[in-house]
Parts: C-alpha cells; structure tokens; sequence
C-alpha cells in the first residue's frame, strides 16, 4: 500500500496561494508568477451584445479559458445576454488586456472587469 495522500487544496485568495505554494518549498521568487494561476474563477457578465460574447470567447479561449455563451449568440443578433467566464486570474488579467485593445463596447466591459479583479483578489 502507498504512502500518499491525495486531496483538494481549497485555495481562494492570493495569499492562500503563497501560503500553499510555500509550505511545498517551491522557490520564493516564483510564488509571484505561480499564485494567480492556482485561483480559478467563474465570473458572470449580464447584457453582453451577443456579438461581444463572441469577441470575449476568442480571446478567451486563445488564453486557455473558456466562456460559455448561449446557442444563438453565432446568429450575430443584435440582442443581450449573460455570459460566464472561466479561468485562472492570471487568464482574466490577461483577458483585461486583451478586450482593452478593442472597440469601445468591449474597452467598457474590459474595464468592469478589471475593476471586479482588483475587488476579488
């Protein structure tokens, strides 16, 4: 029989994260780059021109994440929606810049975001 012992860490802040991350011994340099990628957040954004959602999905996905949207929003409507997207915060950050760059619908939403970001983290 092994000696292992298997379980979830439940890591909710940047903080448990540098904890968890030190207590294994990893080098003390790197807990800045590792922490954000161990929180994983699910974030729902409501009313999102489904055109949007699907410039959001893209981007995201091009960071690893994801973003669920609903069947319809490849029909290019030009109605609303609520979307959610899933990733680390180190994917989010990266997200934040990403829908920055572009047209200004999006730059609003990147900056709601970010503002969300820096309140849960």
């Amino acid at each position: 029989m092994s000696n292992r012992n298997i379980s979830v860490v439940d890591i909710q802040t940047l903080n448990d994260a540098s904890v968890e991350i030190q207590k294994i011994g990893s080098d003390p340099e790197s807990i800045e780059i590792m922490a954000p990628k161990a929180i994983f957040r699910v974030i729902k954004l409501e009313n999102i021109v489904l055109q949007d959602a699907i410039i959001i999905k893209q981007d995201m996905l091009s960071l690893g994440g994801e973003v669920a949207i609903p069947k319809e929003a490849f029909e290019l409507k030009e109605q609303s929606a609520d979307i959610l997207v899933m990733g680390t915060l180190k994917q989010l950050r990266e997200l934040v810049g990403k829908l920055n760059r572009h047209y200004p619908r999006i730059k609003a939403i990147s900056k709601e975001l970010s503002l969300l970001l820096s309140d849960i983290c």
